[in-house]
């Protein structure tokens, strides 16, 4: 017989060609996937199904005497090929569109075993005396078994790992000192990168023989993990005034990867000699954004306490004194004086008023200052006072519905929230700081004071108030300058009113 008819017998009888469409079904299913060297080892099989076929074709032309070895090499390679294919079509096809996944290590063991069953099987029926080598292999076996113990050890505790569940890719986890998220879990080692942009090689064993605390996890619930942040205030402010003003900052900050629910609180830690420990908890969403989260925290409670005029405190070391001047205070609280009233006189909303009553505005103005992002007002909130912004800029945003929209931005020298401080009215629209804000805020009551005594006054507040509401409607609705100058006259004596009603002035 010709090289080709025998070549074509071989692969008729070891079913070659199906073993072509099961690989090219697997490579299919495969596309994309994860794990090439997978392929790469089927690959191999294949490749070396088809050689030794050629080989045998070869010595029986020449040699008919031992074509029968190669024939059974090349349906071992062949039985070997079939069960890989054949299992990756059903792991990455069949059970990839049922969208169910099988751990990687339990793949692999159920693809070795049956090929291992397989191999025997045929090289069985093929003929071959397998005796020897099984008692041979046992021997091997042991010794492995023996010197290999921590490999096997590493290997058996990486299917436990996966095939229990207890650590998936993508959990962050903490062994010891090291904290990072599960990359992979192979058959020796567990890859953790960490936040350094590591990735350290755990071995599986060592995952089993120490606690290992799941960040983030809780069952039935999202992946949260509760952070602590810590400051120091000092005894001459109250707890409950320290808790409620940074509690209060936090719940209303929406600060991004901060948990809304459960909302943040704040608790008195300790208590030394000069100054109270206190920690802000919160649930971070994004377990890799710890350190930045943080630090976006610690600026809320910063703002925050710097409004209530509470100063953080700093334990102290050392004591220096010296000598200040007799009259230092009083210098320096001229200068804040003389600073307030400038932002007063730097917008046009005061600018009818006499000097002596800039400098009682003056001093009612209490410092107020925004770190970016935060919500200084909110729409439909009741706050009677006014926002007076020396450096920075606002974003004006309007609620409608679930939409959220932004009509305008502000830029310093500006003021914001006059309509609630003179008539109470909630506020039209959610201020928010687009940078860091340096701004004063003033309440109705020192204006109650200088409009009653000066009640013309109401009528040229009213009318600024009419025209800044027609430049906000305009800005929500669109409205031409004609329809707003309409609406604007409509309203200064419905403001009139009003601010008379408010203040007290009738």
């Amino acid at each position: 017989m010709s090289f080709f008819s025998v070549l074509w017998q071989g692969a008729l009888s070891a079913h070659t060609a199906w073993l072509l469409g099961a690989f090219a079904l697997a490579v299919l299913t495969r596309r994309g996937g994860t794990h090439p060297r997978r392929m790469r080892m089927l690959s191999f099989w294949l490749v070396g199904h088809l050689v030794s076929l050629v080989i045998d074709a070869a010595l029986h032309t020449h040699e008919p005497d031992i074509h029968n070895e190669f024939r059974t090499v090349s349906w071992v390679f062949g039985a070997v090929t079939a069960v890989g294919a054949g299992m990756s079509v059903v792991f990455h096809g069949v059970l990839g569109r049922m969208r169910m996944t099988v751990p990687r290590i339990v793949e692999d063991v159920l693809v070795g075993l049956i090929s291992v069953l397989a191999a025997v099987t045929v090289a069985s029926r093929a003929g071959a005396n397998l005796s020897g080598l099984i008692a041979t292999s046992a021997v091997i076996t042991a010794v492995l078994g023996f010197s290999l113990q921590d490999v096997i050890g590493n290997i058996a505790s990486g299917l436990s790992l996966q095939v229990d569940t207890s650590i998936n890719v993508g959990d962050w986890i903490r062994v010891n000192d090291l904290i990072g998220r599960v990359v992979e879990v192979s058959w020796r080692y567990t890859a953790i990168e960490t936040r350094n942009w590591e990735t350290i090689l755990v071995p599986n064993l060592m995952l089993l023989r120490n606690p290992v605390t799941v960040l983030g996890r809780r069952g039935g619930q999202p992946q949260l993990w509760r952070r602590w942040v810590y400051f120091n205030v000092d005894w001459q402010h109250q707890p409950s005034d320290v808790i409620e003003v940074v509690q209060t900052a936090m719940r209303g900050a929406e600060l991004a990867r901060v948990a809304t629910e459960p909302t943040p609180n704040c608790v008195l830690m300790d208590m030394t000699d000069t100054y109270g420990k206190y920690a802000l908890r919160y649930w971070l969403t994004d377990l890799a954004a710890d350190d930045g989260t943080d630090s976006d925290v610690r600026t809320r409670i910063y703002f925050a306490l710097q409004r209530a005029d509470i100063k953080l405190a700093t334990p102290s070391h050392s004591l220096t004194v010296a000598q200040e001047a007799p009259d230092a205070p009083l210098v320096k609280t001229a200068r804040q004086a003389e600073r307030r009233k400038e932002a007063l006189k730097s917008v046009g909303f005061f600018n009818t008023l006499e000097e002596a009553e800039f400098d009682e505005l003056a001093r009612a103005l209490r410092y107020a200052p925004f770190t970016a992002g935060e919500v200084i007002t909110r729409q439909g909130a009741t706050a009677h006072w006014l926002y007076l912004v020396e450096e920075g800029t606002v974003a004006v945003q309007i609620r409608e519905g679930t939409n959220v929209r932004e009509v305008t931005r502000l830029v310093s020298p500006t003021l914001f929230g006059e309509m609630s401080l003179l008539t109470g009215a909630p506020r039209a629209a959610t201020v928010t700081a687009a940078t860091d804000v340096e701004c004063f805020r003033l309440d109705s009551s020192a204006f109650q004071r200088v409009l009653a005594r000066r009640p013309e006054l109401v009528t040229h507040f009213a009318e600024v108030l009419a025209t800044r509401a027609a430049e906000l409607q305009t800005a929500r609705d669109g409205l031409d300058a004609e329809a707003a100058h309409k609406g604007q006259e409509g309203d200064e004596g419905d403001l009139f009113q009003r601010i008379r009603t408010f203040l007290n002035l009738e």
